[in-house]
């Protein structure tokens, strides 16, 4: 299986201006969520997940609560899911994903970052059909038989189960993330997930190299920028 999935996303915790970001796509994330399903955790189980995700990465509880209180509002923004694929330096393989309440603005800044540094912006389904769309779940553990054993018990459909370096990646569709989800909190009370979410994994790695890795930086800083990107998955794999 490898790790291609820990290349799904910019790092956006380096800068102060990227934890302005970092907060801004849970604040819209969380809102939209709560706003689609209501404020209860308890039947929201994805604003749970949400919520859970945001305090792991240290997002400030008043950002949160802002975002709860807004939702509970009349009126509101109205945002709609966008994804654009294409090309990025080097060839390799890239998907954009958006939440968006104006999808020409949208659309124009996110293909300007692609004109701009070496990038082609393409159709829907252009490299999507490259990448597996999965759930994907990282803890520590060091049997891999026995979280087997765990999730057929619960009839999980699973992908894949890879132990490395006392840690247990588990890959199943993301139709399962619930259920995976809920099959190990059943079985380890105690579990401590360093990653539980839905991501795009690519089923192949592209060499960036020379010059392409500095245009490729700047094309992700540029997508980062943007203020509807939420999420960056690409197949980019650099060489060390």
């Amino acid at each position: 299986m490898g790790r291609h999935y820990e290349n799904r996303k910019a790092d956006m915790a380096k800068t102060q201006g990227a934890k302005a970001k970092l907060y801004s796509r849970y604040g819209k994330e969380i809102y939209v969520s709560a706003k689609n399903g209501g404020i209860d955790t308890d039947s929201n189980l994805a604003l749970r997940r949400l919520i859970e995700k945001a305090k792991k990465e240290q997002v400030p509880t008043h950002v949160i609560e802002k975002a709860l209180e807004k939702a509970q509002g009349v009126g509101g923004e109205d945002y709609a899911a966008a994804r654009y694929e294409g090309f990025g330096p080097g060839g390799c393989m890239v998907i954009v994903d958006c939440l968006t309440d104006n999808n020409n603005r949208t659309f124009t800044d996110v293909r300007q970052c692609f004109v701009k540094n070496g990038a082609k912006i393409g159709a829907p389904g252009a490299v999507s059909h490259m990448f597996d769309h999965q759930a994907i779940f990282v803890f520590k553990h060091d049997d891999e038989e026995t979280i087997l054993d765990i999730l057929m018990s619960a009839d999980v459909d699973v992908t894949d189960i890879e132990a490395e370096d006392g840690l247990i990646t588990v890959l199943a569709p993301h139709t399962e993330f619930n259920n995976t989800r809920t099959a190990l909190l059943d079985a380890i009370p105690e579990i401590d997930f360093a990653m539980d979410e839905i991501s795009f994994i690519p089923q192949t790695a592209c060499p960036v190299s020379g010059e392409d890795v500095e245009m490729f930086d700047r094309f992700i800083e540029a997508l980062n920028d943007c203020d509807d990107v939420q999420n960056i998955y690409h197949n980019a794999e650099f060489e060390k």
